[in-house]
């Protein structure tokens, strides 16, 4: 599965994740105290065929006009929403991209997964093997051009081009199998999937053959690639000039420095539940790194007043003086991101399941806490899923309630127990100045609790990739991960399937293999029932993390940003991460 990385919300190495991913009844997460400014975890739901009508809820207070600017540290690698699987081009994707379904946050930060290009978030049939999606009526591109199912079939086969690389591939994985570039080379010449593949049976219906049950896939629809892509725009320049469907079209682009986005005015409000779309126009000023960029926005002056940043979050050093100013309050947004925070352990090596425990039992999380910036930028946090997901429920399986830092007693019983006092570890981290620092606290620590800690500092370019090869040398590393949409689907299989899961660059970075949790994971994915398959997945991964200790959860990412008080309507959506672009306005 490709894999999603963030923006980098916090200084440190980026928090590399799997990215964004039914029927039945709404399932919501649990409520979590937050540790810093106010937050809390996000209720989700599915929506019904009436939450997907438009036009989207007016904002209270809300008007119509102005530009609303967005400060950036980089560019964006790709326009083509197909290639889009990065936090920064999810945040713009929404302005001119609109897909089968897409998610509706309404003024609580309550989220539904409603339908965007189509009617409802899709019916299911032939076991959940088989979905079926309708379109609206009176979709256009932005040249006018009538949206078909056609248009959407052929959106989805540009993801069997072997140019297509970077963007999430469930959809062709889920159609054709692993080897899915070798059934069908994408659309080239002509070349179309049969219908027993993807059906379009009439213009506003398309249907989708998967080869096994997939009751997520609604949540699938709603990334960047599942949409419509009108053929005959195909073009070398397509990526950094795409055909809008959505409320805005790009005006100029100058990569790495600028973007500029004006109204699309084949856009039909009426057919759109999500996207107020109130600005006239989108101007981003790329390449301002932090600290400046957060100064710029407590400054606020000149057209900073009506500036925010979508996907970057406040320069840590800054954090304090955020929280603390009275001036900021009404202009803040704190809240998780979707991503959790791992020190893994390479079970390749580290066998005996009592040293690991005793790893966990010593780690010292509230010193990590405080290393990554504060209660602002990292939430302790002891299980494999993110408090985003549905069905999240918190569990202490390593009593850090009682022991924050650690309990060196507690591990050093269990290494006497296995015979492996003064036991070897080697541990990789990243070689930047914040894991310089980390990693000494987490040595210490170890140290204290009866282990010998070698420090391995990698460089940052190639971490992923060193920690990500199977007979790599380490036995600790940390990663980070978070679920491509809000169920655990994306998770527990990615981080604890085993089999032909643990090959190089796999997201099991743990080599976690346990033929009981395979058979488990098998069987919760022909769960039809979101809701019931969301607690089953979460129960599986607790009872693998509190009993067989591949990994250990140690921190639940958090966005901490001002915007301007020029702004309104500002909210965030933990889904994928960023700020929402769909109901913020510009005071006028």
């Amino acid at each position: 599965m490709t894999q999603r990385k963030v923006i980098a919300a916090i200084a440190v190495v980026s928090a590399g994740a799997l990215t964004l991913s039914a029927c039945g009844s709404s399932s919501k997460t649990a409520t979590k105290q937050d540790q810093g400014a106010t937050s809390s975890v996000q209720q989700f739901s599915l929506g019904t065929a009436q939450d997907s009508t438009g036009p989207a809820v007016p904002v209270t207070g809300a008007t119509k006009g102005g530009t609303a600017y967005d400060i950036e540290p980089s560019g964006f690698d790709y326009l083509d929403p197909t290639q889009q699987y990065v936090s920064n081009m999810l945040a713009i994707s929404g302005l001119y991209n609109r897909t089968l379904t897409g998610y509706k946050i309404d003024a609580k930060g309550n989220t539904i997964l409603v339908g965007d290009l189509a009617t409802d978030t899709g019916k299911l049939s032939d076991g959940g093997k088989t979905w079926t999606w309708t379109l609206k009526k009176g979709l256009k591109f932005q040249d006018g051009t009538p949206i078909t199912s056609a248009d959407v079939k052929y959106d989805i086969e540009r993801l069997y081009l072997p140019a297509q690389t970077q963007g999430p591939n469930y959809f062709p994985l889920w159609l054709s199998g692993a080897d899915y570039r070798k059934v069908y080379a994408g659309p080239t010449g002509g070349k179309s999937l049969p219908d027993t593949v993807i059906g379009t049976p009439d213009a506003q219906t398309v249907v989708f053959h998967f080869t096994e049950a997939h009751a997520d896939a609604p949540y699938a629809a709603a990334m960047p690639p599942i949409g419509a892509f009108e053929a005959s725009k195909e073009s070398a320049t397509y990526n950094n000039n795409p055909n809008a469907d959505g409320p805005y079209q790009v005006s100029n682009y100058v990569p790495g420095k600028s973007l500029q986005f004006v109204r699309n005015p084949n856009w039909d409000p009426s057919t759109d539940p999500i996207r107020a779309a109130y600005p006239d126009k989108w101007s981003f000023e790329l390449g301002v790194d932090n600290p400046q960029l957060t100064t710029r926005l407590e400054q606020a002056t000149g057209n900073d007043k009506f500036a925010l940043s979508l996907s970057t979050a406040a320069d840590a050093s800054q954090s304090d003086t955020i929280l603390n100013g009275s001036q900021y309050k009404s202009r803040m947004v704190s809240n998780y991101q979707p991503y959790v925070e791992y020190l893994n352990i390479n079970t390749t090596r580290v066998t005996d399941v009592r040293i690991r425990k005793a790893i966990a039992l010593a780690f010292p999380n509230q010193s990590l806490q405080k290393l990554y910036g504060g209660p602002s930028q990292l939430d302790p946090g002891n299980t494999l899923i993110s408090p985003t997901v549905a069905g999240w429920e918190n569990a202490d399986p390593f009593n850090k309630t009682a022991h924050p830092n650690g309990d060196p007693t507690a591990a050093k019983a269990l290494l006497t127990q296995a015979n492996a006092v003064n036991y070897k570890l080697v541990f990789a981290f990243a070689n930047t100045p914040r894991w310089q620092k980390i990693s000494v606290v987490v040595q210490n620590a170890l140290q204290q609790a009866g282990f010998q800690v070698v420090l391995n500092p990698i460089d940052k370019t190639s971490y992923y990739t060193q920690v990500g090869t199977v007979k790599n040398t380490f036995d600790i590393y940390r990663t980070g991960w978070g679920a491509d949409w809000p169920t655990p689907y994306t998770d527990v299989p990615n981080l604890l399937g085993g089999g032909s899961n643990i090959t190089d660059g796999s997201p099991n970075y743990s080599h976690y293999n346990n033929p009981a949790t395979d058979a488990a994971i098998a069987q919760i994915k022909l769960e039809t029932d979101v809701a019931k398959a969301a607690k089953e997945w979460n129960d599986l991964a607790n009872k693998v993390i509190a009993n067989d200790i591949p990994q250990v959860p140690f921190g639940f990412d958090k966005f901490l940003q001002i915007y301007g008080p020029g702004l309104g309507g500002v909210r965030y959506n933990q889904v994928i991460g960023t700020i929402d672009t769909g109901s913020v306005f510009v005071k006028q």
